[in-house]
């Protein structure tokens, strides 16, 4: 349920998944997302299938499947050889139904911090309940992808024992320094001697956006902040700019690659793609010193504060500018490049699915095995 109109993260890894998959031979890929009515497309032998699900209240466009016989009976339609499940919801439910009637194997990727998101919503009373559901929902799968360690860390605390790290990547050919649009700081009403500090994503709690905002007042006059995404705070600001959503990503790698650097109050983040994105345009970052931020971010390529507050966000920025900023941005860059291209990101999962299908048994909820068919079929 983590594809909407205004996805962010998931919806890249997914994209990047489908591209990259494109070009196996033998590999069909299968993408089942929900939508306002059924809807499918077939390109390069890859299927993008829409089912028809509930929108969310003031969800940004997101919407949730109510009933999981319809998600079950389309992948039983689709007939895979393995099964990915994104997110903890009734899709979960109708994935591992899907895969014990066809006897193949289920993953799933732990993209999101159900139980933080809650406890910030509803309270901490939430995550014991949220916590036990995720144990049991999880320990059914045949193995869990977790994009970073953090987020590992927090799956075998739940007792989950087949769990794995599967970083994401970025496009380094998209993601480039060399992506910023001439004119466009011109065009933003930003000074030619400023400094523009940027942030992509949604406008959410866990990022924290207000304390971005604050920070501003607790910098000089040379500082700007562009937001890029929906349901931001315009005109708040006389030094914020304000650019709606971009799906787009040629679009999003121009307006990160004319800033400065990236500036990140999220202390939730789960990977922190849009981090990986803007080092790879050679802009250094200032983060949070919390949740998987700490494993991309360091003092090589930015800087880190303990809290998401705006003036520890306003020292952090003051001190990345009091350094080599520069070469912060040129070591981010070379991070990027080295280490999380797409695709050996995709190749290794796409390595440890065909284990689970060479391995060739799989539990059922009761303990019977059955085995699995050796052809060369994934849905997600």
């Amino acid at each position: 349920m983590f594809w909407g109109p205004a996805s962010g993260g998931v919806r890249r890894y997914l994209e990047a998944k489908r591209s990259h998959l494109a070009t196996r031979a033998g590999c069909r890929h299968s993408l089942l997302v929900p939508g306002p009515s059924p809807a499918w497309s077939v390109e390069e032998n890859q299927l993008l299938c829409q089912m028809p699900a509930w929108r969310l209240p003031a969800g940004d466009g997101y919407r949730f499947p109510l009933r999981a016989g319809p998600w079950r009976e389309a992948l039983v339609q689709l007939a895979p050889d393995v099964i990915e499940a994104g997110d903890p919801y009734v899709t979960a439910q109708a994935a591992l139904a899907a895969g014990r009637q066809l006897g193949v194997p289920v993953v799933g990727f732990f993209h999101s911090d159900l139980s933080r998101l809650l406890a910030l919503r509803c309270g901490n009373w939430v995550r014991p309940l949220s916590g036990r559901y995720l144990g049991q929902l999880y320990r059914r799968f045949d193995w869990m992808f977790a994009p970073s360690e953090v987020m590992a860390g927090q799956l075998a605390d739940l007792g989950v024992p087949k769990v794995s790290v599967q970083r994401l990547g970025v496009d380094t050919a998209v993601f480039r320094p060399s992506a910023a649009r001439p004119g466009l700081r011109k065009t933003l009403r930003v000074p030619r001697d400023a400094r523009l500090l940027v942030f992509a994503g949604r406008n959410t709690r866990e990022k924290h956006v207000d304390q971005l905002v604050a920070a501003l007042d607790r910098l000089d006059e040379r500082y700007y902040l562009l937001l890029v995404g929906a349901g931001m705070p315009v005109g708040s600001h006389p030094r914020l700019r304000v650019i709606d959503y971009v799906a787009d990503e040629h679009t999003l790698a121009g307006y990160l690659a004319a800033a400065d650097a990236l500036l990140h109050a999220g202390d939730a983040e789960t990977f922190g793609l849009v981090i990986l994105e803007a080092m790879a345009c050679g802009l250094p970052v200032v983060g949070v010193d919390a949740g998987a931020t700490p494993e991309l971010v360091d003092e090589a390529v930015g800087e880190l504060v303990p809290r998401a507050r705006a003036a520890d966000l306003a020292r952090g920025v003051g001190r990345l500018f009091e350094s080599d900023w520069l070469a912060a941005g040129a070591a981010a860059r070379r991070r990027a490049v080295r280490h999380y291209g797409w695709g050996p990101q995709i190749d290794w999962q796409l390595m440890r699915m065909g284990q689970l299908c060479r391995e060739g048994r799989v539990s059922d909820d009761s303990g019977v095995k059955a085995s699995w068919p050796q052809k060369r079929s994934v849905s997600a």
